[in-house]
């Protein structure tokens, strides 16, 4: 009996050991990171760190209509793409494109695609949510369509858990629908399940209330605490200087209070080199490496020439958190001291709009 006990465990352990070799061979296959971050031609990309890898999102990281990621070890090689979402096979999807800056959010025990796309029944762009067991899909949108609100275009959408655990919605009221064309920033709160608004949006800031921002583009929010308790926002707009990434604040520390904008900008190609806009960049989002370090993703540069051999890729810049406010580390002060003094002079500009602009809503009146 014992004889033949230690056959059947002599067997058993063989037969754990081809299936572990084999788990191990397919993962292998599966994530082969031959692929340079600077090769990999993304938009919007949003890095979500779980279980040892590093899973980054973004408009053009399908092969196919919908939503993709690349997966790495250590944000240098990469294995991908992987389509996680695709809107042909999508049961009664209403998408008919613009597939552009989804984020993968860990929620529950599940994960969460913020997206968005154009809908074909109201032809606006509109951010939606999608669920999976896995951070590689496949997603399906639970959402009946767009969360946001279905008569303008309503774009990069993301989440945020307040400290009593409340789901909000933070995102971009795009300035080709909005008063003036003037971008907005908008949010509200979600339900348990994320499936749809239970409060009615708030507009919290318009892209000219920042000294900096040139133009009325608003992009790409994403919420941060830092180590002393403040409640920043992220946020993309156009300047002299090309795309760059700015900081709102929340003056009591709530998602829908109100918001105050920082002079200067956290990310700009002006520190870099003001006479090459390769530097410039936005769009970003902020995650935590496996080692410790705060790190923020973004595109750069904004644009894209195949004769130049130029694209859009993701960059990585380590940030400092002071408890105040958000830093780029290495960024020298002398840099910092010519950019404030570009802010005050654009800051005299956006005066005379805003004013122009307070007048223009309270009466009704566009231009």
């Amino acid at each position: 009996m014992k004889k033949i006990l230690s056959v059947l465990l002599s067997v058993i352990f063989m037969l754990s050991c081809v299936s572990m070799f084999t788990y191990a061979e397919e993962n292998e296959q599966q994530f082969n990171f031959v692929i340079k971050t600077e090769d990999i031609a993304i938009r919007d990309p949003s890095v979500l760190a779980y279980d040892g890898l590093y899973y980054m999102y973004g408009t053009g990281a399908s092969t196919v209509a919908g939503y993709g990621c690349y997966v790495s070890r250590d944000l240098e090689n990469w294995a991908g793409p992987f389509n996680v979402f695709e809107a042909e096979k999508a049961e009664n999807f209403d998408g008919t494109g613009h597939y552009w800056a989804p984020e993968c959010h860990y929620y529950q025990g599940n994960f969460y695609l913020f997206a968005t796309y154009k809908s074909g029944t109201t032809g606006f762009r509109g951010t939606s949510v999608f669920k999976s067991e896995s951070p590689l899909g496949p997603f399906v949108e639970i959402s009946d369509g767009h969360i946001t609100p279905h008569d303008t275009d309503n774009i990069d959408g993301t989440l945020y858990i307040d400290e009593n655990g409340q789901p909000w919605m933070v995102y971009v009221c795009e300035w080709t629908t909005c008063f003036m064309g003037e971008g907005e920033m908008a949010v509200a709160k979600m339900s348990s399940d994320l499936t749809h608004f239970i409060s009615a949006p708030k507009v919290i800031f318009h892209a000219r209330s920042s000294a900096w921002s040139r133009g009325g583009v608003t992009d790409g929010p994403w919420l941060y605490k830092t180590s002393k308790g403040k409640l920043l926002m992220i946020w993309s707009s156009v300047t002299e200087h090309g795309y760059s990434i700015g900081i709102a604040e929340s003056k009591n520390g709530k998602i829908n209070g109100e918001w105050k904008q920082k002079f200067s900008r956290l990310y700009t190609g002006l520190y870099y080199d003001a006479s090459n806009d390769i530097y410039e960049g936005g769009h970003g989002t902020i995650f935590e490496t496996f080692d410790g370090r705060l790190m923020m993703s973004l595109h750069s540069p904004n644009y894209s020439d195949s004769e130049k051999g130029i694209h859009e890729t993701a960059i990585f810049v380590e940030l400092e958190d002071t408890g105040s406010t958000l830093r780029v580390k290495g960024i020298s002060p002398g840099n910092r001291l010519i950019e404030k003094f570009a802010t005050f002079i654009q800051m005299l500009d956006n005066w005379g709009y805003n004013i122009e602009y307070a007048i223009r809503k309270y009466l009704g009146v566009e231009p």
